[in-house]
């Protein structure tokens, strides 16, 4: 999937988190004049629409195997008797729509049932009174407290997910052991390690992209906002406008410029390298020693499953220590939905523990019902470790009025062209005032 990823997408999290929810998905077909595609034909009785940025196999086909995601749709229909049909969106060139655009779109003209969203559209449709609260299905009561916090706009539960993306970096631990280094736990130590591979011919300690550096920024910024003890607190001042974005920001921005200042990264190639694409070659072929990417690449041979040296996954650094950040998409079901009826039984069973650890055990990861463990690979479990210790920042929250991913993603790329972290601090400051108005 990576090697069709969505080029054209303009927001960070259409590629960072639709495409990683979707990555073991069949690829799209053709398409017509509105890039919507529509796999199945409708059936005559309890048909439930759902919408998403893949496509399904054909519904007849029984002894296909079907990503992790399907497995969990055929559950529903034999259990409940409904058909639920694929309507699918692909974009080949910069000129079309966003997947995120054509979804609100979608959903505000309530053409589909079920809708896999990204978080900004999450927050967009919550906000709007365009999703149904989902908080009354028997599946949400097992559902892990992030889950509901990144999901819950205005105290209902809008969208909920068949799994938790966690992004880490991903460490040549060969190559720490070699120059003496232990893996780094806060900022002032991680630039040390990157001082010492420079020095021993290293041209680029960190391979980076143009999507994933924001991680880098959330896990600074929001290390004592989330795990400090007084996270509701802390996001109310945010919303009211009483404290400021910027103020968080400030520490990863300079940390992400003195990188840039030292030729830890190189800022022009990530500017424009795609994630994994831009850096992977380098980051197997051990000319770098770390990048950045999400729990699922360490399990895809297509990206980072099958290393030629010793890798692990940790935290990034943080004043709390090596920090997961999390984001994660959602389904949900539109307000005046057809077939809503429908649509919440075939979520009730899809997100349902059963078919959850289907979902987990197909795609080895983090499920987002706390009754549903998989043992993840020797190489996550630093990363897992602190993720089953309730630490983590959330890279997405529904409650934060400031869209975060997306936003931070386009400010770091800002930094990457040239902007002053001044400049990327007013720019937060601006989008924060535009909210509150």
């Amino acid at each position: 999937m990576w090697g069709k990823r969505k080029r054209n997408l303009t927001r960070a999290m259409v590629l960072c988190l639709a495409t990683v929810t979707v990555l073991t998905l069949a690829a799209c077909g053709k398409k017509d004049a509105d890039n919507i595609m529509i796999t199945e034909e409708k059936a005559e009785e309890r048909i439930v629409n759902l919408f998403s940025p893949m496509e399904k196999t054909e519904a007849n086909t029984v002894n296909v195997a079907r990503s992790a995601s399907d497995k969990t749709v055929i559950m529903a229909e034999k259990k409940l008797g409904v058909k639920v049909d694929y309507i699918t969106y692909t974009a080949e060139d910069y000129q079309d729509k966003t997947y995120d655009d054509v979804t609100i779109d979608r959903a505000r003209n309530n053409m589909d049932d079920i809708y896999l969203l990204n978080p900004d559209v999450i927050q967009t449709l919550g906000e709007e009174n365009k999703l149904i609260d989902l908080s009354g299905l028997s599946c949400a009561e097992n559902l892990r407290d992030v889950v509901k916090t990144a999901n819950t706009v205005n105290g209902r539960l809008v969208a909920i997910p068949q799994e938790i993306v966690v992004y880490g970096l991903f460490i040549n631990k060969d190559m720490f052991d070699q120059y003496g280094l232990e893996l780094p736990e806060t900022p002032e130590e991680f630039l040390e390690c990157c001082r010492v591979f420079k020095e021993n011919g290293i041209e680029t300690p960190v391979g980076a992209n143009r999507w994933w550096l924001e991680t880098f920024v959330l896990a600074q910024a929001y290390a004592d906002l989330y795990n400090g003890g007084n996270t509701e607190a802390e996001i109310a001042a945010l919303n009211s406008g009483e404290s400021k974005y910027s103020d968080y920001m400030r520490p990863g921005f300079e940390f992400l410029q003195e990188m840039i200042d030292k030729g830890y990264i190189d800022a022009k190639k990530a500017y424009v390298s795609e994630a994994i694409e831009g850096e992977g070659a380098d980051f197997l072929a051990q000319k770098t020693p770390i990048v950045m990417a999400y729990w699922g690449a360490a399990n895809t041979e297509t990206a980072y499953g099958a290393p030629d040296f010793n890798m692990l996954v940790i935290g990034f650094p943080s004043n709390r220590g090596r920090m997961p950040v999390m984001s994660m998409t959602g389904l949900g079901i539109g307000a005046e939905a057809e077939h809503a009826e429908e649509a919440m039984d075939t979520l009730e069973v899809m997100l349902s523990d059963e078919a959850l650890q289907v979902y987990a055990e197909t795609n080895k990861v983090i499920s987002p019902s706390k009754n549903v463990e998989v043992e993840c690979i020797p190489a996550l479990k630093p990363l897992n470790d602190r993720i089953q210790s309730n630490v983590y920042v959330l890279g997405a929250n529904a409650n934060m009025k400031l869209e975060q991913w997306g936003n931070t993603c386009l400010i770091v790329r800002k930094l990457l062209n040239g902007t002053t972290v001044d400049e990327c601090m007013a720019e937060f400051d601006r989008l924060q005032e535009e909210t509150l108005e």
